[in-house]
């Protein structure tokens, strides 16, 4: 083999084993047990989980009501024990039964997953919602279209197109799927550049340069500011939230990417 056509084989295998590594997913769930996972809930020190909300059965990683006497305000999230900041994340979800009857009526057939959080121990104990940036999941309601795939800003804000964001919901363009059926979710997040939402492979809702909100509200940045993190954020930690609606969760992947 002359010398030329050795190079451009030699760089043929890189650019395959490059590819290769960042198309590598690696499974964040082991679908046993809560493994590389911690818990916070409402009125409860970090690592518990009372009355068993998450829970695995069956190779699907549940959060489930069926122990509670009442929801009594026990807002939960289960929190990756790593935080990231440059990657893919997907997974598939379905909601099942009803939602908790003392539960707020927002949270019927709602729920979702959170990036970029805080970590779980700097919760306060009353804390019922991380500051992050939530990929929210709805279902058919009967009341007309519910799309999925929107993002919520507890404690945030972004932005789309250079333009500041500061409203609590950002609607995408998802359709609307009854609440029994497994729909397929993907995030593409680059640390503080851009966040890309996927439903079912297509792309649904873009936005840049997720950030702290300075504004004291329900659920303040304002302690984190203080503690000195930066106003823009460019990392933090996955959670699966649990605020009242039984939902499943399965095959939870993350491919990490470069900057």
């Amino acid at each position: 083999m002359k010398a030329a056509a050795r190079i451009v084989a030699f760089a043929a295998l890189v650019v395959c084993a490059r590819s290769s590594a960042e198309e590598s997913w690696i499974p964040l769930f082991n679908g046993k047990d809560l493994s590389g996972w911690t818990p916070k809930f409402t009125k409860h020190p970090c690592g518990e989980n009372p009355f068993n909300t998450f829970r695995v059965e069956d190779g699907i990683l549940k959060v489930s009501y069926t122990d509670y006497p009442k929801f009594d305000g026990h807002y939960g999230h289960l929190y990756s024990n790593l935080a990231y900041s440059h990657y893919k994340l997907r997974m598939e979800y379905r909601f099942e039964g009803k939602m908790m009857a003392d539960a707020p009526h927002y949270v019927n057939l709602n729920s979702g997953f959170m990036i970029h959080s805080q970590s779980p121990l700097s919760m306060r104990l009353d804390q019922a919602f991380p500051v992050s940036l939530e990929f929210q999941f709805l279902a058919d309601e009967g009341k007309g279209k519910r799309s999925t795939g929107n993002v919520c800003t507890p404690g945030t804000n972004l932005e789309i197109d250079g333009k500041l964001v500061t409203q609590h919901i950002v609607e995408s363009t998802a359709p609307t799927f009854a609440a029994d059926e497994w729909v397929a979710v993907e995030i593409e997040v680059r640390g503080n550049d851009e966040v890309i939402h996927r439903v079912n492979g297509m792309e649904v809702l873009r936005y840049q340069r997720p950030q702290l909100d300075p504004k004291n509200g329900v659920e303040s940045a304002e302690p984190l500011l203080k503690a000195g993190a930066p106003l823009q954020l460019s990392f933090g930690h996955i959670a699966l939230q649990a605020e009242g609606q039984p939902v499943w969760f399965r095959k939870i992947e993350l491919m990490p990417l470069k900057p």
